[in-house]
């Protein structure tokens, strides 16, 4: 069943109808707990933990897929690049028995000198992170609803393409909370801004102004800037330009991905969908091949996320070329309102480090 179609509106038969009316009952207790566990959080009455180091989390509204990865790495290196050692925590969702979920996967092929520790306690995994790798900042991924382990810094990334979860909360919508949530965010990053046209993006604004007051709201897109074939071979994005491909994805917004991959030139001319955070099962595996070895004489090659190349681990899938797209995050207009909150979070770090250094001395 394609739950996005549900959520959407946009299937009208009476199952769908059903369905939804099912689900939006579902959503008032859900909406409720939430609220009220929000609510104990701003009356402190449940303990928020400080690690000894700044912390800054990059979190959104709405489940499955808005472009916090490109976001992580874009903070990871801007802080990297100024000597300051960055850690990132993450629950480690979808992971089962692995030592780390595609998203920690993608991450260290991204970014080898950053360390990930994943964990669902948090609080926790900031700790190991600050005292047994010695990091001076920590990035927590996903990170807004997380509210146990205390933050400098919140960054709140919305999806242009899907903004605001189909306007409810889970399980009739997208929303892990209600969009008053964003008044706890210091900045709002909407990614894939090219994506959509000027009034829709102008609406969104408003919309997030309505709730945020004088917060900025950063534009931004997720520009593909090369190919990948497993291992780590770099190839041209030109090589899509006018070609017939495959699209594979596991994410939570694919549509969002097939659109990046027909603004490289190519021609979709069928697509697999998976469950977010997939784990790839050798069934699943052996679907996808038989999949792909019917794709036809002229499809030479699939398009995946970086995501699922790092668990298929191939550069071939029923003998057609697997490539992933790398994608890195331009931020338009306007950034000097987070580069100066950044700034701040490096001065925050130096004086943490100094402290703890004189400390020890």
């Amino acid at each position: 069943m394609d739950h996005r179609s549900i959520m959407s509106g946009k299937r009208r038969d009476p199952i769908a109808l059903a369905v939804r009316a099912l689900l939006h009952l579902a959503s008032f207790p859900y909406g409720i707990a939430v609220r009220l566990r929000n609510r104990k959080y701003d009356r402190e009455i449940s303990e928020i933990h400080r690690c000894g180091v700044p912390v800054i989390s990059v979190g959104n509204l709405t489940t499955g897929g808005t472009g916090k990865t490109p976001i992580v790495c874009y903070l990871a290196k801007w802080f990297r690049q100024r000597g300051l050692r960055v850690a990132i925590v993450s629950r480690g969702y979808g992971r089962g028995d692995a030592d780390a979920n595609d998203e920690a996967m993608e991450l260290h092929a991204r970014l080898p000198d950053v360390p990930h520790v994943q964990n669902p306690d948090r609080v926790q995994a900031a700790q190991i992170a600050v005292e047994e790798l010695e990091a001076q900042i920590i990035l927590m991924d996903d990170g807004f609803q997380h509210r146990r382990l205390y933050r400098d810094l919140d960054l709140v990334v919305i999806d242009a393409t899907c903004p605001f979860g189909f306007g409810y909360q889970l399980p009739r919508g997208l929303l892990r909370e209600s969009i008053d949530g964003l008044r706890r965010a210091d900045v709002v990053i909407i990614t894939r801004c090219r994506a959509i046209d000027d009034t829709t993006l102008k609406s969104i604004e408003q919309t997030l102004a309505s709730f945020t007051g004088s917060i900025p709201a950063l534009q931004s897109d997720h520009e593909p800037i090369a190919l990948l074939e497993y291992p780590e071979n770099s190839l041209p994005l030109s090589m899509l330009d006018q070609q017939p491909v495959g699209v594979l994805s596991a994410i939570g917004n694919p549509d969002a991905f097939e659109h990046t991959v027909s603004q490289c030139g190519a021609t979709i001319r069928d697509k697999r969908h998976l469950p977010d955070h997939d784990v790839y099962s050798p069934e699943t595996v052996a679907s996808l091949r038989d999949w792909a070895k019917n794709l036809g004489p002229d499809i030479n090659c699939i398009v995946c996320t970086h995501k699922d190349l790092v668990k298929l681990q191939t550069d071939r899938l029923g003998g057609k070329r697997l490539v992933a797209l790398q994608i890195e995050l331009t931020i338009h207009g306007q950034s000097q309102h987070l580069i100066q909150s950044l700034e701040t979070i490096s001065q925050k770090a130096l004086a943490a480090s100094t402290m703890n250094d004189d400390t020890v001395a």
